[in-house]
């Protein structure tokens, strides 16, 4: 009995070890969820993360200040040993400027044949602003295949969609629309078919198309009514496309003809600060979220675009809080994110309270599973909770045998999701 004990200790002690060797500092407790990895990314915020294959790719945000722009581009890690993460390369690093939005995807058409991804850049200060592709078909060593530059700004979130034997990049801009200047707005499509030579084919607007347009005066802070595209995705077959439209809602365009998007419809503005948007299996389900004080996503049937019907808002269980409180400029450290969306299970990330967990197999009655939460970490670019600690969780993805978690200040975290 003596030796039993004594050998379960010195496993103990071995199995902490490895964990600590594989950059795991004091991994935190999760109801559900178990810690596989981490890669603390290093040297400034880190932002969205996607995955494809076994890679993680893993984008970065500037810092509060004007001058706090260390252009860390994109950081990619292989995820074969996810224990043992390696960094295997960096790409879209431009001077002056961030990229806190990637898509990777698999692309066949007349001319490219591989795996591509888009990156969105915006300028710290003047410089650059638009997208950059890059054929990753290996993933250790990317090629720049275009730079394009975008109007009125750079792309601040965006998606890359392949169809019918094409592939489109779609701009999400940021860009407040006014009456006065009816051509700048935020939405453009590129074909990126020949993704050395992007071209620019189609574009809306809700100002100039609808005449929603943003107030020339903003009087409540706390009620932001600018007219602007934040966020867009687009279905399976790239026909229909799904604007997070800020102030008002989610718009759906028909973009069967990508030179000629045509409205369908709208979600209600509810919360406001409509900011990122996925569809359920099916097409007939989307998940809204709001990035403002306490925002929360909500759950619409959109079968007829024309009349989107709200079938719930998803909510945490009260007795869990967030790591830290934001002091900073955003106070969104209880505010969702982003979704995702994978079978029956919804995955968020919810800034301070960290990764959240959904059952939707009934969409009007989403039921909490588990929610992952990692361990607060010291802001050091003041944007978040300057001079404290501070959980941030910005983009959450799902693979089929890992989940990914990008922490603004902790960086990449690689999950097993709870037994179904």
């Amino acid at each position: 009995m003596r030796r039993a004990i004594l050998l379960a200790v010195w496993l103990t002690v071995v199995a902490t070890a490895a964990a600590t060797q594989a950059g795991i500092q004091k991994a935190p407790r999760s109801k559900g969820f178990v810690v596989l990895g981490h890669a603390a990314a290093s040297g400034g915020y880190s932002a969205d993360v996607v995955g494809e294959r076994h890679y993680a790719y893993l984008s970065s945000r500037k810092g509060e200040a004007q001058n706090d722009c260390p252009a860390q581009g994109v950081r990619v890690y292989d995820l074969a040993n996810p224990r043992r993460l390696r960094h295997i390369a960096t790409f879209a690093r431009i001077p002056g400027t961030w990229t806190e939005k990637t898509i990777v995807r698999r692309v066949h058409t007349a001319g490219f044949d591989g795996v591509l991804a888009v990156t969105s850049v915006q300028a710290c200060t003047n410089g650059f602003g638009g997208f950059v592709l890059y054929d990753v078909t290996d993933p250790a060593k990317p090629k720049r295949l275009a730079l394009v530059r975008t109007e009125p700004r750079g792309s601040h979130e965006i998606w890359l969609a392949s169809a019918r034997g094409h592939a489109w990049v779609y701009t999400a801009e940021a860009a407040a629309e006014f009456a006065a200047v009816p051509d700048s707005f935020g939405f453009h499509i590129f074909d990126v078919s020949r993704p050395g030579a992007p071209a620019e084919v189609g574009g809306w607007s809700a100002c100039r198309d609808l005449h929603e347009c943003s107030p020339l005066t903003q009087t409540d802070p706390a009620n932001d009514r600018r007219v602007l595209v934040h966020s867009v995705i687009t279905n399976a077959a790239a026909t229909r496309a799904y604007l997070s439209y800020w102030s008002l809602g989610t718009m759906i365009l028909d973009i069967s003809d990508p030179a000629r998007p045509r409205y369908l419809g709208r979600t209600a503005r509810g919360q406001g600060n409509a900011h990122s948007a996925w569809l359920l299996p099916g097409e007939k389900t989307l998940l809204e979220t709001h990035e403002t004080l306490r925002g929360r996503p909500v759950v619409w049937n959109v079968a007829d675009p024309a009349h989107p019907v709200r079938l719930a808002t998803v909510r945490l269980p009260y007795r869990l809080a967030p790591g830290g409180l934001f002091s900073g400029r955003l106070p969104l450290s209880d505010s969702v994110h982003d979704p995702k969306v994978v079978g029956r299970r919804a995955y968020f990330s919810w800034y301070g309270q960290g990764v959240a967990l959904f059952d939707v197999a009934n969409p009007r009655t989403p039921r909490f599973v588990a929610r992952f939460r990692p361990p607060p970490g010291p802001d050091a670019h003041g944007l978040l909770c300057p001079g404290e600690t501070c959980t941030a969780v910005w983009g959450v993805f799902p693979m089929p045998r890992y989940v990914l978690a990008s922490d603004m200040i902790t960086g990449l975290w690689v999950l097993k999701a709870p037994s179904k």
